[in-house]
């Protein structure tokens, strides 16, 4: 079976992490959205983090190596 489960993995966290760095950049002068927050971009830090994790499992999944044993070419 060829499925690896990184490819779905990282392109969700890749995703959910984009539209969250947009929002926190979009938002990031509204003061009063942050104050529960301690005045701290929470969507930003949070996409950000999430967009890394994301691109992780992409280069993960894209460095997988042929581990079934077969032979190569000769």
């Amino acid at each position: 079976m060829g499925l690896d489960i990184r490819w779905p993995i990282g392109l969700m966290f890749s995703l959910v992490g984009l539209l969250l760095t947009i929002l926190g950049f979009a938002t990031r002068g509204d003061a009063e959205m942050y104050k529960r927050s301690l005045d701290i971009n929470i969507n930003l830090v949070w996409g950000i983090i999430l967009l890394l994790f994301g691109a992780f499992m992409l280069v993960m999944a894209l460095r997988k190596k042929d581990k079934t044993g077969a032979p190569g070419p000769q």
